[in-house]
């Protein structure tokens, strides 16, 4: 795979007990040393105009003032400093990399994988939350969209709702947003009757799952809900909202998700963007355990490069069964 990467994201420093810190992106440079075939590119920052394309601009000016005055805690979990606006345009930049890498055609090997921070999924159009100052998957999106895609679909396999995404996207047909992530959790959105509004209805699809979900039951919703849904949309790009904090041994979820399953929903992904001839690309979001992050990009890695994940062997539970006819209901899919 190629890798977006910059110091630039190392400068933003929220300290040392916060669960989002440089380090996550040093354990990955760490453990991807062991990992054959892997490239590092840089991108330039993404341009505030591109920004501004999908946040308000007044909060942009607002972000910027608030890192030029030193920073501070934006609220009591998204914290900045000064270098933090530097960070989070680098990081929206390696995202919209992605996206254009993807689009100009990489394929296998040469799949794009933005390692920014901070993350973006929940950054809404006018408002920092959950670690996030800029959408970086929503810039890419629409950079995309401006460039040569008419469709963008974005699916987000973080264990948390996607709210920004959805939020930014919400009102739009262009631009189709899948979120699977833990019922209950912070930041409480994200409901199957979320499904967008005015042109935007329909094109938001929303799996809560239940607390303890793992392998078998993430990629049963892949399967009989998401790839389903994304091949009636035909997206030009599929990009992919990549947390790892579903893993079962991330210290922020209840989910019981393997780094074998990670591969797995690697694989799904890979197939859907082959069936609905898709460009691919990733973007990093949340993961806080550091071992199991890095171990579960280089699962990603390791997919692209041939490898061939296990397959589930435990039963997807009653509940996900539940919710993924519920979903295929809502959604006009029917009958699984």
């Amino acid at each position: 795979m190629k890798f977006g990467y910059s110091e630039v994201c190392l400068d933003h420093d929220t300290g040392a007990r916060h669960p989002e810190t440089p380090d996550r992106l040093r354990a990955i440079r760490e453990r991807l040393k062991r990992e054959h075939g892997v490239e590092y590119v840089d991108a330039a920052p993404a341009d505030p105009a591109a920004v501004k394309a999908v946040h308000d601009p007044d909060y942009v000016a607002e972000f910027r003032e608030f890192c030029d005055d030193g920073g501070g805690n934006w609220d009591p979990d998204t914290v900045a400093v000064e270098r933090t606006w530097d960070a989070a345009l680098k990081s929206a930049g390696l995202a919209r990399w992605a996206a254009e890498t993807a689009l100009d055609g990489a394929d296998g090997r040469g799949t794009p994988f933005a390692l920014g921070r901070p993350p973006g999924h929940h950054a809404e159009t006018d408002d920092a939350m959950g670690f996030c100052f800029v959408n970086n998957v929503a810039v890419a999106a629409g950079a995309a969209l401006d460039g040569d895609a008419d469709r963008v679909a974005v699916l987000d396999w973080d264990v948390h709702h996607g709210n920004g995404t959805q939020e930014i996207f919400y009102d739009r047909d262009d631009v189709f947003f899948a979120s699977l992530h833990e019922d209950g959790i912070y930041p409480g959105t994200g409901a199957v009757d979320e499904t967008g509004t005015g042109d935007g209805a329909g094109y938001t699809l929303n799996a809560p799952l239940p607390a303890g979900s793992g392998d078998a039951d993430y990629a049963a919703v892949v399967e009989d809900a998401v790839a389903p849904a994304l091949d009636v949309f035909d997206p030009d790009l599929l990009l992919v909202s990549a947390g790892f904090d579903a893993h079962r041994h991330d210290p922020i979820s209840r989910m019981r998700v393997s780094t074998e399953g990670y591969g797995v929903l690697t694989d799904r992904v890979r197939d859907i963007a082959a069936d609905t001839d898709a460009a691919l690309g990733f973007v990093l979001e949340g993961g806080y355990g550091l071992d199991v992050l890095a171990d579960g990009i280089a699962m990603v890695h390791d997919v692209f490069d041939g490898r061939q994940p296990m397959e589930p062997d435990d039963d997807v539970d009653d509940g996900v069964e539940s919710l993924i006819d519920d979903i295929r209901r809502t959604h006009g899919l029917g009958e699984k």
